[in-house]
């Protein structure tokens, strides 16, 4: 950002689902008419392509048509890419250099912003794919109004990348950083999403990123002693437990936050928005059903082959790796573990 005090367009919000202009002819932060190819960035940043030798790696999407990570871009108008996307990248390559420790030392925004930037490039990607499919998904993201609705909510807190933003009383998202033991680490990168809950998660080398981008923080909340508990080097097996963890507990949250910008004074140097989940009455998760959980654990854990009956041996108990028998951490040396 500039260092001199924000214009008005500078404060002022955009609002891409007024004529849903999620195409290429319009940039994705401020909504300035782009032309393709040159007015846009790649979804996934041109360092992380070249630090894990990604430009020539496949990507299936949910039509079954299959791409490459330098095929995945999103409109963007120069000023934005200039001014914010590029920096942002900038800087948190810069801290990545550092490993965990530099991303333990990034602050929840700038995190959430470079996050949530792969999130709203890999969505907007599917659904413009699926208005002409290669296959009909079983599916369609875009016959499914709940994640829309979450779409909708998302997109206003990740405007923060363009609009100074504060927020009066919550976070717009649950983030995780888990770290991995290098001696049990076999992959560099990895990422993995769910689409309908905005729910994404990125490996670099031994730091593990993870976050569900429109809860409020409710499920940071309700992890606090798990993500307490995993703030060790953890066996990758482990990890996936974890993800399984924020996954299905993406899928329970029942709620999906509005957001509301105040209004704006003469002076105001950014845009101070509040939050409000509409139905209170209601049960902020759905109820935990273990067999549920255990699919989850399966998807999760399909690296390592374990099977459903396994998981599931003890129908109350669903199998863990980070907890033992009596329900404290547990230090996993190595997996298989010896008989």
């Amino acid at each position: 950002m500039s260092e001199s005090a924000p214009s008005a367009a500078d404060l002022t919000l955009y609002d891409p689902f007024d004529g849903m202009r999620f195409g290429p002819e319009a940039c994705f932060l401020c909504g300035t008419p782009t032309t393709p190819p040159q007015d846009t960035v790649p979804v996934f940043a041109d360092w992380l392509m070249d630090r894990y030798q990604l430009r020539e790696r496949p990507i299936k999407l949910l039509d079954l048509r299959i791409v490459t990570y330098p095929e995945l871009r999103i409109a963007c108008c120069a000023r934005c890419r200039t001014r914010h996307v590029e920096p942002l990248e900038a800087h948190v390559e810069a801290v990545s250099r550092q490993g965990v420790r530099g991303f333990r030392e990034l602050d929840e925004q700038t995190l959430f912003l470079w996050l949530g930037k792969m999130f709203y490039g890999i969505l907007v990607t599917e659904l413009i794919n699926q208005q002409d499919p290669l296959a009909m998904p079983q599916y369609p993201l875009a016959e499914n109004a709940q994640m829309l609705r979450r779409f909708q909510a998302f997109f206003q807190p990740l405007q923060a990348l363009r609009v100074p933003i504060s927020y009066d009383d919550f976070v717009p998202a649950s983030l995780f950083m888990l770290e991995t033991e290098a001696t049990h680490d076999e992959l560099p990168f990895e990422y993995d999403d769910d689409l309908s809950t905005l729910t994404f998660s990125i490996k670099l080398d031994e730091t593990v990123l993870i976050a569900c981008l429109v809860d409020n923080g409710i499920i940071g909340q309700a992890m606090r002693r798990v993500d307490a508990d995993a703030r060790r080097p953890l066996h990758p097996v482990q990890v996936a437990e974890f993800k399984a963890r924020v996954y299905y507990a993406a899928y329970l949250l029942n709620v999906v936050p509005d957001y509301f910008p105040r209004a704006l004074k003469s002076g105001d140097q950014e845009v101070v928005m509040d939050s409000l989940i509409d139905d209170v009455t209601g049960a902020i998760f759905n109820p935990w059903e273990n067999s549920a959980y255990a699919q989850s654990l399966l998807e999760m854990w399909k690296r390592w082959q374990i099977p459903l009956e396994r998981i599931v041996a003890d129908p109350s108990r669903p199998l863990s790796y980070l907890y033992d028998a009596h329900d404290q951490p547990r230090h996993l040396p190595k997996y298989p573990e010896a008989e």
